[in-house]
């Protein structure tokens, strides 16, 4: 996989980059929605795919880019398909830094040092080159404004962006209204983003750790009710588990990410 193309990921996070203050908008829920556009590219690169409502490894071959690299060892390392919620719902560890400082290093954005209440040290990012952004942002309002059905890689990343609350820093105030609207229409134009769109959004609601509603009721109805009862305790607690375990993993592959 070549650098002459942006990631979804990185275009993601210079769409959330505010060019007045350098700060990102939605930093909570963009750290999920950057866990989740990495599913996506790794899709779009033949790595990965779904399977219902969890992710298989199908080609672990790296990519090249050591950031997606580092997530499909992790996706290899699991053996079996992982539930798309329980990925993105996992430790995040910084990939927001991450990928700000891996943009630093490609010469897309330029960090500026500063102090909060003039004591905190703190550190801004602005974008270099204010064309990439303004390529971006324009995709967007192109597939918004045309409705004609975007390609893949802008259907999902206008998916991501209004999984991660973006719509109303895009388009903001009641003018902007039926842009958001649209915005979040473009969800149905790429099964891929729309998954893990709707997993970011379900993170986002607390519902990451739990098996779906209507598992629960299949399991309940006819007189199942107590071993449906038994596997949904059985998958709440082995969530924690599960992320406890990846835990250390992640954490020493990303900071070496982090510092490379």
């Amino acid at each position: 996989m070549g650098r002459s193309r942006r990631t979804i990921p990185e275009e993601l996070l210079l769409l959330a980059l505010d060019p007045a203050t350098g700060t990102t908008a939605q930093p909570q829920s963009l750290d999920l929605g950057l866990a989740g556009a990495q599913l996506v590219e790794l899709a779009l690169a033949g790595r990965i795919a779904p399977d219902g409502d969890r992710i298989a490894v199908v080609h672990p071959r790296p990519t090249g880019d050591p950031t997606l690299d580092t997530a499909l060892e992790l996706l290899r390392r699991r053996g079996s398909p992982v539930r798309a919620v329980h990925w993105i719902g996992g430790p995040r560890l910084g990939l927001r830094q991450t990928y700000l400082t891996h943009l630093e290093r490609c010469g897309m954005v330029h960090a500026v040092a500063g102090q909060m209440c003039g004591v905190l040290p703190t550190t801004r990012y602005q974008a270099t080159d204010t064309a990439i952004s303004r390529e971006i942002r324009t995709r967007l309002d192109s597939a918004i404004r045309t409705g004609v059905p975007p390609d893949p890689r802008t259907a999902a990343l206008a998916a991501l962006a209004h999984a991660v609350g973006l719509g109303k820093h895009l388009y903001p105030g009641n003018e902007g209204r039926s842009s958001r609207s649209r915005l979040r229409d473009l969800i149905r134009h790429d099964p891929m983003g729309g998954l893990v769109a709707h997993a970011v959004m379900d993170v986002q609601n607390g519902v990451g750790a739990q098996p779906r509603r209507s598992a629960a009721a299949a399991g309940a109805a006819g007189g199942a009710g107590a071993p449906g009862r038994r596997a949904a305790v059985r998958s709440r607690a082995a969530a924690p588990a599960e992320a406890a375990a990846a835990q250390p993993v992640r954490e020493g592959v990303m900071a070496r990410a982090g510092a490379s």
